[in-house]
C-alpha cells in the first residue's frame, strides 16, 4: 500500500509562526514519546510509520517545503514536489505519476491519500489501514473517511452514507454548508469529510489523465503551473457513483485555527513565558529570546516570534486573515536545506540575521550585486570559501564580504554566525549561483 500525505497550505490562519514560507505544520507544539517538542508532520510521519511500518510513505508539496521536510523527517523521506502550489486533485495526480515511474508502482496497488495535519491518535491509522483493504477487497472504486460530527460545523463538506453501517456506499455529498444546513444534515446521518480518499493507483491516474489532459509524469510536472487547480472532492469523488464510506468516530482534530490548535497542546506554554496562578485558559507560544510575562487573563493565546507578536481573545483568533493581509511583512524566519536564518533586525540600509547551518551543509556559492555582507561566527567550527580561497572559521572570526565577491560557508560542526547586509537595496532577488570546484 502506498500512502501520499499531501503537505500544502501557508500560514495566515496562526500568524505569526506561519507564514507563506512555513505552514502550520511545522511548527513544533506538541510533546514525542521522548519529552521533546515535535510538528504536526512530524506526529502524523511517526505515527503512521509505526501503525504501517510496510507501507510506502511519500509526501506531496511544494518546492518552498521540501528543505523544512529533510530537516524535519530526515533525508530519507520520499518527497514528490509540486513546481507550484496547486489543489489536491493536481498533487494527488502528480504524486500518483510520481510513483508509478519512479517507484515503479503496479496500477492495481493501493492508494491512500491524506492531509498531513490533522491531531489523530492510532485509531485514525487504523483506519487509514481499514480503508486500503476495503478498496482492494470491496466492489467500490472509492473509499472515503466519514468522521462523526461533534458539532455543526460549516468548514467541511458532509458525506451522507446509505445506511448506519460502519462501511457502507455514500448516497449523497454536500458542499460546505452554513450552520444551519450543517445542523439539518447531522440529523439526517451526515458525517464529516475527512479528506482522506482510498483507491486503486491506476483509478486515480485514469481520473487525471481523462481532466488534466497529460501523457505522462514529465509532460505533467512540465504542464503543471497552467493546468487546473481543483480539489479531490469535486474532481473525483462527488462525481463518483460507487463510492463507499468508512465511517470514523475516534479522535480527529482540525487545528486551523489558534483556539482548535491550543485544545491540543498538552503545554500552557512553549519557549520563555511565565503565567500567574491568575490566568485561565491562557496558552503562550514564544520563539523569541525573551521572556513573556501574563497575568490575569483568561481565555487569551499569545504568541511571539520574529513575525510579530499575537496577543488575543481564542474566540476571536479566528478571525485573524484580513488583519495579516494588510500588514505586507517580510519573511523573517525559514528553514533552508542547510539550516535556518531568523532575521535580527532591519534598517533602512542594512539587515541583520542569525544563521543556524546543520552540521555538513553547506550554502551554495553565490554573490550579490547590491550589497556587501560581514559574517561574525559565534558557535562551532568550519569554512568558508570567498572567491575560491578557502580558510577554516571559529567562533570569534569574522569574515567580510564586498559586492560581486563570490562565497558560500560549510559547516563541520553545527555553526552560528551573525550576518550582517549592508546596501541600499537588500533583496531576496540579489543573488547569483554558481558551482564550487572542489
Amino acid at each position: 500500500m502506498h500512502i501520499v500525505l499531501l503537505s500544502g497550505g501557508s500560514g495566515q490562519r496562526l500568524w505569526p509562526l506561519s507564514n507563506d514560507i512555513r505552514s502550520k505544520q511545522f511548527i513544533k507544539l506538541f510533546r514525542s514519546p521522548d519529552g521533546a517538542y515535535e510538528s504536526m508532520i512530524q506526529r502524523v510521519y511517526r505515527q503512521l510509520r509505526q501503525a504501517a511500518p510496510e507501507a510506502c510513505l511519500t509526501v506531496a508539496t511544494s518546492k518552498t517545503q521540501v528543505a523544512a521536510l529533510h530537516n524535519q523527517l530526515g533525508d530519507g523521506v520520499g518527497i514528490c514536489v509540486e513546481p507550484c502550489r496547486k489543489d489536491t486533485f493536481p498533487a494527488a495526480a502528480l504524486a500518483a505519476a510520481w510513483l508509478t515511474e519512479t517507484k515503479k508502482a503496479d496500477p492495481d496497488e493501493i492508494l491512500v491519500v491524506c492531509p498531513v495535519d490533522p491531531y489523530v491518535e492510532a485509531p485514525y491509522f487504523e483506519a487509514i489501514k481499514e480503508m486500503g483493504r476495503l478498496a482492494e477487497s470491496s466492489r467500490a472504486d472509492l473509499i472515503l473517511l466519514g468522521i462523526r460530527p461533534s458539532y455543526p460545523s460549516a468548514k467541511y463538506g458532509y458525506i451522507l452514507p446509505e445506511d448506519d453501517r460502519a462501511f457502507s456506499r455514500v448516497r449523497a455529498f454536500w458542499e460546505k454548508p452554513d450552520e444551519e444546513q450543517a445542523r439539518a444534515y447531522i440529523r439526517r446521518g451526515g458525517l464529516w469529510n475527512g479528506g482522506v480518499f482510498a483507491f486503486r493507483l491506476g483509478y486515480l491516474l485514469q481520473k487525471a489523465r481523462e481532466r488534466l489532459q497529460f501523457t505522462d509524469y514529465a509532460d505533467l510536472y512540465a504542464r503543471y503551473e497552467q493546468i487546473e487547480g481543483i480539489s479531490l472532492d469535486h474532481a473525483v469523488a462527488e462525481k463518483e457513483t460507487n463510492a463507499g464510506v468508512l465511517r470514523f468516530e475516534g479522535t480527529w482534530k482540525d487545528l486551523g485555527t489558534w483556539n482548535t490548535l491550543t485544545e491540543a497542546m498538552e503545554d500552557a506554554s512553549v519557549g520563555n513565558a511565565t503565567l500567574s496562578d491568575t490566568c485561565q485558559n491562557v496558552h503562550v507560544i514564544n520563539e523569541l529570546d525573551v521572556p513573556v510575562l501574563c497575568m490575569g487573563l483568561k481565555d487569551v493565546v499569545v504568541s511571539a516570534s520574529p513575525e510579530g507578536i499575537l496577543v488575543s481573545d481564542k474566540e476571536s483568533s479566528s478571525y485573524i486573515g484580513p488583519y495579516v493581509e494588510r500588514m505586507g511583512q517580510k519573511i523573517m524566519f525559514a528553514e533552508k536545506s542547510w539550516g535556518s536564518f531568523r532575521v535580527m533586525d532591519v534598517e533602512e540600509e542594512s539587515m541583520t540575521i542569525k544563521v543556524t547551518l546543520h552540521a555538513g551543509r553547506r550554502m551554495n556559492y553565490h554573490s550579490h550585486t547590491r550589497r556587501d555582507e560581514v559574517w561574525t561566527v559565534i558557535a562551532g567550527q568550519g569554512r568558508t570559501i570567498v572567491d575560491g580561497m578557502e580558510q577554516p572559521v571559529r567562533a570569534g572570526d569574522v569574515i567580510t564580504m564586498q559586492a560581486g565577491c563570490r562565497h558560500t560557508v560549510i559547516a563541520d560542526t553545527e555553526l552560528k554566525m551573525i550576518e550582517v547586509q549592508l546596501g541600499r537595496e537588500i533583496s531576496v532577488h540579489d543573488k547569483k549561483k554558481y558551482e564550487l570546484e572542489q
